[in-house]
């Protein structure tokens, strides 16, 4: 006898071109061609510079429901009729889990949810909202909600044990409620561009010189990315190689002031601002690159770094956050000091000089990629997590003692 699927419904702010709104997206579909699930993603609406990912979901057969009232910022007029219609959809919806993500969503929609009488609520932390680079004020008053919905949570998945430190001290919930699942990747198009394209190729495809190395960033031009720090690294880089190229994928809210950036340090004929390419395009812009800067401060595990090893490309990135979780530094990249342009351009340096180098610690990279980032392992740990909370619940067999690696609750 069949049994009946297991209702989900994944909650998260906004659904735009970014690693946490991919990371849902693969989430889902990943859930709903399991057969195992039932699955509705619900999001706000952001039109913002980045782009959406809305026509993806469709052309993957997710049911999408966009919620006009529920926005990124705080604001009350918003906030409540948001809550509101969280909780009666779903109530209508008698979901077994409700599975959020990104901040805001994840506030209301764990309230809306316990509210609903859900029996299993999960919040997945794909960064921390918290940090060092916004006042005090707002600091102390997300730490306090975070605090306030540890309650109403079963688990809090992260995207790496970084994250997962960062929240435990500011006691936010106990150890026993958090497990670390990599964020998954659909790696076959990074893995395979190198079939396609040589590296010479994929740069005449996008009108640079085969010649003349390129060094790349492929972020959204935010300012949590540190496109600043990797500008004056840049110049540097300039300075001891002046054949270098330096390309910007992406696109946002900095794009005029990076590009006066440029100008003002120098280098702005040496800089190509691709501005947002498809997502099906990356993997080719990736291959064009022979090294991939993260100057990132703020992130929990860069998809690019995945992403860069997989096409076959190492890896110069801050050492802060999960990076450290991926690189190990000397082996298959570098790992730098927050805020050092020297090291930077040191790093990068240093990889310019050798193609051996490159070659054997983007090889190095790939092996660890191919190990934690598949979408299918992601998938397949979550789904773990899941069916070991629907037991305690008693909505689902005890599941059979066995190593569950990462997903020990």
């Amino acid at each position: 006898m069949q049994q009946p699927k297991i209702k989900v419904l994944h909650i998260i702010t906004r659904l735009i071109l970014g690693g946490a709104q991919e990371n849902t997206l693969l989430t889902v579909v990943g859930q709903q061609r399991s057969g195992r699930y039932d699955v509705v993603l619900l999001s706000g609406i952001d039109e913002g510079p980045e782009g959406t990912l809305h026509d993806q979901a469709r052309a993957a057969g997710v049911n999408l429901v966009l919620v006009p009232w529920l926005v990124r910022p705080i604001n009350p007029l918003m906030d409540v009729p948001a809550l509101l219609l969280l909780y009666r959809f779903i109530k209508k919806g008698r979901f077994h889990i409700v599975h959020t993500h990104s901040s805001k969503a994840g506030i209301l929609g764990r309230v809306a949810a316990r509210m609903a009488g859900v029996p299993v609520v999960v919040h997945t932390l794909h960064s921390l909202v918290f940090h060092e680079y916004q006042s005090r004020f707002k600091n102390r008053l997300y730490i306090a909600l975070k605090r306030l919905c540890a309650p109403l949570t079963d688990c809090y998945i992260s995207v790496c044990d970084a994250v997962t430190q960062g929240a435990l001290q500011q006691r936010i919930a106990s150890p026993d409620r958090y497990v670390t699942v990599y964020s998954g990747i659909h790696l076959d198009p990074f893995l395979t561009i190198s079939e396609q394209f040589t590296p010479e190729l994929a740069k005449k495809r996008l009108g640079l010189d085969p010649a003349r190395p390129v060094i790349g960033k492929v972020a959204r031009l935010y300012h949590q990315k540190g496109h600043d720090l990797f500008l004056r690294a840049a110049a540097r880089i300039a300075a001891e190689h002046p054949e270098a190229v330096f390309l910007l994928v992406g696109d946002g809210i900095l794009r005029q002031a990076l590009d006066q950036l440029a100008r003002d340090l120098g280098i702005h004929d040496r800089v190509v601002f691709a501005g947002r390419v498809d997502p099906s395009e990356v993997p080719a812009y990736m291959r064009a690159m022979d090294v991939v800067v993260h100057t990132s401060i703020r992130e929990g595990v860069a998809r690019v770094i995945p992403q860069a090893y997989a096409v076959g490309v190492p890896v110069v990135a801050l050492d802060l956050d999960g990076a450290p979780e991926v690189i190990e530094h000397g082996r298959t990249g570098f790992l730098i000091e927050p805020g050092s342009d020297t090291s930077v351009a040191e790093a990068v340096g240093t990889l310019l000089r050798s193609s051996q180098l490159r070659h054997e610690m983007a090889q190095r990279g790939r092996d660890i990629v191919l190990q934690k980032f598949p979408v299918d392992v992601m998938a397949e740990h979550i789904n773990e997590v899941y069916v070991k909370l629907l037991a305690r619940k008693g909505l689902v067999a005890p599941v059979a003692p066995r190593a569950m690696e990462r997903a020990v609750l």
